[in-house]
């Protein structure tokens, strides 16, 4: 039975260590596999310099022509984006996982709905630098549009489309977010639950805060995320690729095929087919995401143990 404890602290005091606890853990999460993000970019948007390679490929050709500054390319402005994306994302799903307990009690939905609704507020929050990120990482040297952050914000605003042009891509992204953070921290939780119920000596040790109390062992920790991870990936990659299509569809021929998540999804399948289509770079993301979900979870858990949080959060 999940318990609660009440603390002295300030709400605000909670809230903002849930925050920067969240914030380090995508920062952290991120940096570790930036360069299999830039491959996948190119991968899934078939550039016309790597439409026929394959990952290792890919690697070693943006190795060769860009160095390997070029596998980083577009991290900046993806750590500016991550760091808010995160800190947002974690800490509205303790809030969204006590309010629907709360309301809904201890159910499976609210579990599930907490974490989807977590990632739909964090997307929204910061859906324009995911955007711009995104153009910057899809550039290859001699073919630079955009000069950088700044830059593309500026052509973005006053030449192609304005706030829309921000946006473009939202829909299908909400659509993947929906079931690919709600399984993320659903699947998360009910391993960790899981393992500590069923292999408590092996995977877990006391609270430093709180004696009669299991917490997971770091290894364990990290195996219930990337196995999260994997798991949301499959479920929510098509809508990815479609978000990719239409977050550059001005950098690519015919961008007015791209146009709707809709289409984007019909003209990739019907073209590429299901596995180089729909499913084209899901190799690279089993390689990226399930130790960035990994790593993610294990340092926000850490975190949260660090400051005190473990003991101020309904578990």
């Amino acid at each position: 039975m999940a318990a609660t404890y009440v603390s002295k602290r300030k709400p605000g005091d909670v809230v903002l260590k849930t925050f920067l606890a969240g914030g380090i853990a995508g920062c952290c999460a991120k940096s570790t596999v930036a360069p299999f993000d830039r491959v996948k970019i190119l991968l899934q948007a078939h550039h016309k310099h790597y439409s026929n390679l394959g990952i290792i490929s890919t690697i070693i050709k943006v190795l060769n022509k860009e160095g390997v500054r070029g596998l980083f390319k577009g991290n900046k402005a993806q750590m500016i984006r991550v760091f808010p994306y995160a800190a947002t994302q974690f800490s509205t799903y303790e809030f969204y996982k006590q309010w629907l307990r709360k309301n809904l009690g201890h159910t499976q939905f609210s579990r599930l709905a907490a974490g989807s609704l977590a990632g739909m507020t964090a997307v929204l929050v910061t859906y324009p630098l995911d955007v711009i990120r995104a153009r910057l990482a899809f550039q290859v040297a001699g073919e630079v549009m955009y000069a950088g952050i700044i830059d593309a914000f500026r052509i973005m605003i006053t030449q192609e489309g304005g706030i829309r042009a921000l946006y473009k891509g939202i829909v299908p992204t909400m659509l993947g977010m929906a079931p690919y953070a709600g399984l993320s921290f659903y699947c998360f939780e009910v391993l960790k639950a899981s393992l500590l119920e069923y292999f408590p000596n092996s995977c877990g040790k006391p609270s430093p805060h709180k004696g009669d109390d299991l917490v997971l062992l770091v290894p364990a920790k990290a195996l219930c995320g990337g196995l999260a991870g994997a798991l949301a990936q499959t479920v929510s990659y098509p809508l990815d690729v479609a978000r990719r299509k239409m977050q550059l569809s001005l950098m690519l021929p015919e961008s007015h095929r791209f146009s709707n998540w809709y289409t984007a999804l019909y003209v990739v399948a019907k073209e590429h087919g299901v596995k180089n289509g729909l499913y084209r770079g899901l190799s690279l993301n089993y390689v990226k995401v399930t130790p960035m979900v990994a790593v993610s979870f294990t340092i926000y858990e850490l975190l949260k143990q660090f400051f005190g949080l473990d003991t101020h959060l309904e578990r």
